[in-house]
């Protein structure tokens, strides 16, 4: 792994032609947006598309959230897992009976696309981040696997940073309750590392991997996602047992990375501010 100094974050972003970013403990923590963020996308203004495994909200809705915490993002610049598993689901198995455990935006989104939603028969479960997830939802879903549905599964990421240190469970602590009690193991999952929606965010950009720079906060999605498909990736926050944030987490790997046991061990790096300040300081 190459490590970086702050100086040379500011170089590689100010090179950078393109920026795939990450959005809960890169942008936003909840209902607060980090120090930076607003700057940052500023100056990449129509260079950027936040890649996202949230599977709770929709672009649009999102965008509109985004912007009460001063980030101005078209909905068509946001990439989410949910949204994306739903289509996948709607394009690639057309007419499918599907049981979709998550928030009531993405299932108004799923109908809109054309899914059949059902309780009861279905050909597919679909578990997203969903905030009233309850036992008896967790015995609806597990039946249905063990009656031969098949799991899609948003995102695996147990947990995404909340306000003042704390976490909030995500869609992969419920997916380890409905493993736990159907022995069934997902058919897929969508979002980081997986490229799905890495390769739709070029899509959007009409970006080159080899000029676009991801920046997250997790090794295990955002810097295994970009080592997958040969980008450069910053990670931003705090490093563990750190007294003030570390500079360590920019990189260029030489080759794919097959699978997470397979990943550099990557530290975490500076806060959002600090990397918009550097990328100021570059271009002053």
């Amino acid at each position: 792994m190459a490590t970086a100094t702050a100086s040379a974050n500011g170089e590689w972003l100010t090179q950078a032609r393109h920026l795939l970013v990450d959005l809960d403990g890169t942008l936003v923590r909840q209902q607060e947006a980090i120090d930076g963020a607003a700057e940052l996308l500023a100056h990449f203004h129509d260079r950027y598309a936040i890649v996202s495994n949230n599977s709770t909200h929709t672009a649009q809705g999102l965008a509109l959230r985004l912007r009460r915490l001063g980030l101005r993002v078209p909905p068509g610049r946001i990439v989410l897992a949910g949204e994306l598993a739903v289509r996948q689901l709607a394009q690639q198995h057309p007419g499918a009976r599907v049981l979709l455990i998550g928030s009531q935006a993405l299932q108004r989104f799923a109908r809109a696309e054309g899914c059949d939603l059902v309780q009861a028969n279905a050909d597919f479960v679909l578990l997203a981040l969903d905030m009233h997830f309850s036992h008896a939802r967790l015995a609806l879903a597990a039946n249905e696997l063990l009656r031969g549905a098949r799991l899609m599964v948003t995102n695996a990421d147990a947990t995404h940073p909340g306000p003042q240190g704390r976490v909030v469970p995500e869609t992969g602590a419920l997916l380890a309750a409905l493993v736990a009690a159907s022995g069934v193991q997902p058919w897929r999952v969508i979002g980081k590392p997986a490229p799905l929606l890495f390769e739709e965010g070029l899509r959007r950009l009409g970006a080159e991997p080899e000029t676009t720079v991801v920046i997250g906060d997790n090794p295990l999605t955002d810097a295994e996602g970009a080592a997958r498909l040969g980008m450069a990736c910053l990670l931003v926050g705090q490093a563990p047992g750190a007294v003030a944030p570390t500079v360590a987490g920019l990189f260029r790997p030489s080759s794919p990375v097959a699978s997470p046991e397979e990943s550099p061990q990557y530290l975490l790096s500076e806060s959002t501010s600090k990397v918009w300040r550097n990328v100021r300081t570059e271009v002053s």
